[in-house]
C-alpha cells in the first residue's frame, strides 16, 4: 500500500489531533504517502483534500477539535453521493482510509467499502463512549474531566447557598459519561437512560441528606435519560428544595485532551496504519481489558456496549 487517506467525521472529540499526527508519521516512517481529507465525508465528496507532511502534524498533539475539520454529510448516505467519492479515490490513487469518528462514520465507511472495495481502519472517537470493541474511545475521558471539574466548581456554589444542582451532561442515548463523572464527582443521584430512575427515590435520598446536615447536593442527568429542567421541577414540587440547573452543553467536547486521550489517539492511528499494512479491509480499533486490539467493522457495528453496572451500584452506595 502505497497511499491511504484520513477524515474525521462527525462530532470532534479531544484526541483526533493526536490520531492525525500518529496516522500521518506512522505512514510516512513507511515509505506511505498520506491524502488528508478536509470536513469529513462531505469534503470527500467535494475532492477537498490534499497531501500531508511531517510538518503538516506538527505541535497539534495538545490541541482540542481536529485540525482536519468535521462535518455532517446527507449526501454521502446516498448512492451518488459516494459514487463521487469514489472518483476522488480513483483521482487522487487512494489504496485505503482510514476514518476517525463514531459510529455514523463507521456505518459510512463499511457501505463505502461494500460498494468499492477499498479497504478502510476506523478509529473510534466520540466523547459518549458507545462504541463496541473498545474500553475507551477518543474523547471520552477529556470529557469526563470536563464535567468533574464543573463538578467541582458547582459544588461551591451549591454549598454557598445550600441548594441542589440538577447537573446534565451530553451521551446521547448512552449513559457513559454520567456515570464516570457522576462516580468522579461524588454525586448524590445519578440518572441515566439505560435504567429507570424513581424520581421519589431520589427525592428520598436529598431530604435524609439534609436531614443529617448536608448543605448541597448535586444530581448528574444524561441528556437520553430525560430533561434537567423537567426533574428540577419535580424535584422541587416534592421536596421544595432550592433547585437549580445546569446544561453542560458542547463545553464537553473541547479543550486540551487528556493525556490518556493523547496516548490512545497515538496508539490508535499507528495501529489503524499497520492494520491498513497488514491487508486488513474493514476494521476498527480499540483498547480493550488492557490491550490495544482490533476487531471487525461489522461485528462491532452489530453488538451494543453496556453501561457498567457495577459501577452504577456503588456510586450509589457511596452516595448515600
Amino acid at each position: 500500500m502505497q497511499r491511504i487517506a484520513l477524515l474525521t467525521s462527525g462530532g470532534d472529540a479531544p484526541g483526533m489531533n493526536a490520531a492525525i499526527r500518529a496516522v500521518v508519521r506512522k505512514a510516512i516512517y513507511h515509505g506511505m504517502e498520506v491524502i488528508g481529507i478536509q470536513r469529513g465525508f462531505a469534503g470527500f465528496i467535494e475532492g477537498d483534500m490534499g497531501p500531508m507532511n511531517l510538518g503538516s502534524v506538527a505541535d497539534i498533539i495538545h490541541r482540542g477539535g481536529t485540525v482536519l475539520r468535521t462535518a455532517r454529510s446527507q449526501e454521502f448516505t446516498t448512492r451518488e453521493g459516494r459514487a463521487t467519492a469514489y472518483e476522488n479515490v480513483k483521482r487522487f490513487r487512494i489504496e485505503g482510509l482510514v476514518i476517525i469518528g463514531g459510529d455514523g462514520s463507521f456505518n459510512g465507511a463499511k457501505v463505502f467499502y461494500e460498494e468499492y472495495g477499498v479497504p478502510v481502519a476506523c478509529i473510534p472517537a466520540t466523547i459518549d463512549n458507545d462504541i463496541p470493541g473498545t474500553d475507551w474511545c477518543l474523547g471520552f475521558d477529556t470529557a469526563v474531566n470536563t464535567v468533574v471539574d464543573a463538578i467541582n466548581k458547582i459544588r461551591d456554589t451549591a454549598t454557598s447557598h445550600e441548594r441542589t444542582f440538577i447537573v446534565e451532561v451530553m451521551g446521547r442515548n448512552t449513559g457513559f459519561i454520567a456515570l464516570q463523572a457522576g462516580l468522579a464527582g461524588g454525586a448524590e443521584s445519578i440518572i441515566i437512560p439505560e435504567l429507570p430512575y424513581n424520581i421519589e427515590e431520589v427525592c428520598r435520598k436529598l431530604l435524609r441528606g439534609v436531614k443529617r446536615g448536608k448543605l448541597h447536593s448535586v444530581i448528574v442527568v444524561a441528556e437520553g435519560a430525560g430533561s434537567a429542567m423537567e426533574i428540577a421541577k419535580e424535584i422541587k414540587a416534592r421536596t421544595d428544595l432550592d433547585t437549580k440547573v445546569t446544561i453542560l452543553g458542547h463545553i464537553q467536547r473541547g479543550g486540551t485532551p487528556t493525556a490518556l486521550d493523547r496516548v490512545l489517539g497515538s496508539r490508535f492511528g499507528a495501529m489503524a496504519v499497520e492494520l491498513l499494512m497488514d491487508n486488513k479491509k474493514t476494521v476498527t480499533v480499540g483498547y480493550k481489558d488492557g490491550k490495544f486490539t482490533y476487531s471487525d467493522l461489522e461485528r462491532t457495528l452489530k453488538e451494543q456496549k453496556e453501561v457498567d453496572l457495577q459501577a452504577f451500584r456503588l456510586a450509589g452506595i457511596l452516595s448515600i
